[in-house]
């Protein structure tokens, strides 16, 4: 196919593909299905290999958000039965960090739901990075919070933070039908701040919302434009108890395609599958490593996710090996830069699409807008419990 080898082509050369070029990979038939992941995983190990990079969520503050971001089970207004606690200490988020690390995971990502930190939130986090650094050498830690207001990222710098994660989700034109407490302008600007300040960014988007494809690719282009290290892609889970609890369009090979277009438009940034990726993609998760290098380990942030253990066997078993924290993850071009040496990627990406829980039960056969809310399960183990995590 001529438009997969011009894309190849320019995703070698880190050239931009043009818009039209990305809606026809959106388009792309399912007999051409396999013909676009071979394509797209061409670029993927020409930037990263066969490596993949596990990331762990430890969420720091569950619920009781005053948004109302129509996707998430935290907004204000959700009545989704999830676990609801206020801020672990820095001890509790350390070990709760520890079980991610043990599990393999390069880099642990501290989230915390709220429009943004206060200062006093800002040191509070801080301790808990330093927490986690003084018992885990070589780890990276993102902190995922919010909007950040003037100088609070510097300080999440010193405090050696190695990341920051703010999603643009969905494109500008239709950003208002999603969220109101807070404009599109204002996830851009948190972006930029990140970067101003020497962190590493990251920036997502969360897919299967009723987006059209031009929203995709206009998000996509965003965050090419905003040139973050990662790209996290979040396949939305309906939430019971959320404005967005019904909405069933996505399918295994839609959320293949929508991988393949981000890695085209980002050849060389961290790709990582984020949430949804149990519930969506299901046994079909294998294909989509050919198209991202990252993941996240074990539970997500308000629901259960596939068992550690089962997303390491499913690595091994797809011919890919877990990256090593001696390992850098960006390609040189992009690793003397930002947070540098120790690689870059991490984020919370999965945060506010609600996470997912792949061990229900097999999954049966499905199309777009069948529900599948058996493979959707609320996190009650981790932090903010008295049970084991699952990493």
């Amino acid at each position: 196919m001529d438009l997969l080898n011009t894309l190849v082509d320019k995703g070698l050369r880190r050239e931009l593909p043009t818009r039209d070029e990305a809606l026809a990979v959106l388009a792309t038939s399912d007999d051409d299905l396999l013909d676009v992941v071979a394509a797209a995983g061409k670029v993927r190990r020409h930037w990263f290999g066969r490596r993949v990079k596990l990331n762990y969520l430890v969420n720091l503050k569950s619920g009781l958000c005053p948004e109302d971001c129509s996707y998430c089970s935290q907004r204000l207004g959700s009545t989704a039965g999830i676990l609801k606690y206020t801020w672990l200490k820095p001890g509790q988020a350390s070990d709760a960090a520890a079980a991610g690390v043990a599990g393999g995971a390069k880099r642990v990502c501290l989230v915390a739901s709220g429009r943004g930190p206060t200062d006093r939130d800002v040191d509070r986090v801080s301790e808990t990075i330093k927490a986690i650094k003084d018992n885990n050498e070589g780890i990276e830690v993102c902190a995922c919070l919010g909007l950040l207001s003037e100088g609070q990222a510097e300080r999440l710098r010193e405090a050696g933070a190695d990341a920051y994660n703010h999603n643009l989700n969905t494109s500008e034109a239709t950003y208002g039908e999603i969220t109101t407490t807070h404009t599109y302008e204002d996830r851009v600007d948190t972006v930029q701040k990140a970067h101003a300040a020497g962190l590493s960014a990251c920036s997502g988007l969360i897919a299967g919302m009723g987006e059209t494809d031009e929203d995709l690719v206009d998000v996509v282009f965003s965050l090419r434009e905003l040139d973050p290290d990662s790209v996290p892609v979040n396949f939305l889970i309906p939430f019971e108890g959320t404005p967005l609890g019904k909405e069933w369009n996505l399918t295994p090979q839609r959320c293949l395609r929508i991988l393949a277009m981000t890695r085209f438009v980002c050849p060389d940034v961290e790709v990582r599958i984020a949430g949804g990726r149990e519930v969506h993609l299901r046994t079909m998760q294998p294909l989509a490593l050919h198209l991202a290098n990252s993941i996240f380990l074990g539970d997500y942030l308000t629901s259960e996710g596939q068992a550690g253990k089962a997303d390491l066997e499913m690595i091994a078993d797809a011919g890919f090996e877990v990256e090593g924290t001696d390992q850098v993850t960006l390609p040189e071009h992009r690793a003397s830069g930002g947070c540098g040496g120790g690689g870059e990627g991490g984020g919370c990406g999965s945060q506010e699409s609600g996470g997912v829980c792949g061990s229900a039960g097999a999954a049966a056969p499905s199309r777009a807008g069948e529900a599948r809310t058996d493979l959707v399960a609320v996190r009650r183990r981790g932090a903010g419990t008295d049970l084991a995590p699952n990493a």
